[in-house]
């Protein structure tokens, strides 16, 4: 019986039955073959109260719609707010927009904001990419094996050219802008990044004066910043050495040529060395050791500034030969791809190889570590 349909009559008449005869209600939906539930609804809408109840189903119609509304209104200035940066693009971009947003707003809400039709939509995520694209998408395959059986040297210029002798037809602009979408691009010069102009802050004289054999450990030490090529960028690397053996005691290695290099590889040379006597630190003039925090450090530790004589790298030759010796020797052995592989490598030179195993000529055919050791054990026989 529950599917039944009434006319609006026999519901009046229903609703009669109830509310002026007095009939129960549930009477009155057995005897008309219909429910309880069916007859209280009519009693609403055809019943004495049918306008207070008229009044609150407007009510509650017009809150549903302005809640919906709201809900548009908000999802439309969300997909603007999102989109702004498409809105003005070619049509392909518009409609990857929307497959990327699909999960967060409705796709035929996103194509009346951007304006744009639904079943172009629709048919552009059969096939996204155009013939156009796909060209493209070849070609930039074939950019990619020729660059990379270069070695990754090649620029556009001469990837162009095996494009052309491998029968490609091609523009060499297009093969241009594709290779700098994609990042690739040819082996750069290794050239040392140049220093740059200023007056120095505090200059201290040479005290050094070129006497590199000092007769006992911690007596003087050099420092010194050198640069090393990644693919990442530069990496740049400041270290501390004993000039009584060659050991290099403080090392630090950072992005960026900041006087905290200097300062944190010179802290790491007083933690290891914890000198008792005041010791002579030899430096050139660049800005990182002419600042005024670079001598506040020295003053507070108890050490001593000597700066080479402006342009003259001969007064800090022990520190430029281990520079050499580590490029030589390491550096321009490989090729890092990132800092922290550099970084790495650096260490495990200075800290496994260089100051324990490596002989050095100043040092009688002995290691830093090593020659070291006997003077402490001369040092031990005096006594």
């Amino acid at each position: 019986m529950s599917g039944k349909r009434f006319p609006e009559e026999f519901k009046i008449e229903a609703v009669k039955q109830v509310t002026e005869k007095g009939h129960r209600v549930a009477d009155v939906a057995h005897r008309l073959g219909t429910t309880t539930h069916s007859l209280y609804a009519w009693i609403k809408r055809y019943g004495p109260d049918a306008s207070h109840h008229q009044a609150k189903s407007d009510e509650s119609e017009e809150i549903r719609r302005l809640k919906k509304e709201l809900k548009r209104v908000t999802e439309e200035r969300d997909i603007l707010k999102k989109g702004r940066g498409v809105l003005r693009k070619p049509v392909r971009l518009r409609y990857a927009f929307i497959r990327a947003h699909q999960a967060i707003w409705p796709i035929r809400l996103m194509c009346h904001v951007l304006g744009i039709h639904p079943s172009g939509y629709y048919a552009w995520i059969q096939n996204p990419d155009c013939q156009q694209e796909q060209r493209r998408k070849y070609l930039l395959g074939r950019i990619k094996q020729f660059w990379l059986e270069s070695g990754g040297v090649y620029g556009y210029r001469k990837i162009y050219s095996d494009l052309r002798d491998d029968g490609e037809s091609c523009g060499i602009n297009l093969v241009h802008r594709l290779m700098k979408r994609e990042g690739l691009q040819s082996q750069r010069g290794y050239r040392k990044p140049r220093p740059r102009g200023g007056t120095e802050n505090i200059v201290a004289a040479n005290k050094l004066a070129r006497e590199f054999n000092p007769t006992a450990p911690n007596q003087s030490w050099v420092t010194d910043i050198t640069y090393i090529k990644t693919h990442e960028g530069w990496l740049y690397l400041a270290v501390v050495i004993d000039l009584f053996s060659r050991r290099v005691i403080g090392w630090s290695m950072k992005s960026r040529i900041t006087k905290e290099l200097v300062l944190d590889a010179l802290l790491m040379a007083i933690w290891r060395r914890s000198p008792k006597e005041k010791v002579l630190v030899h430096s050139d003039q660049g800005s990182q050791y002419t600042s005024h925090d670079w001598d506040k450090f020295l003053t507070q530790h108890g050490l001593e500034s000597s700066m080479s004589r402006r342009g003259n790298c001969h007064d800090n030759a022990v520190a430029e030969s281990f520079f050499q010796l580590l490029k030589r020797e390491r550096i321009k052995r490989k090729i890092y791809s990132t800092r922290e592989e550099a970084r790495m490598d650096i260490f495990e030179y200075i800290e496994m190889f260089y100051n324990v195993k490596r002989r050095h000529g100043s040092n009688d055919q002995m290691s830093p570590v090593e020659y070291e050791k006997q003077y402490e054990e001369r040092l031990k026989g005096v006594y």
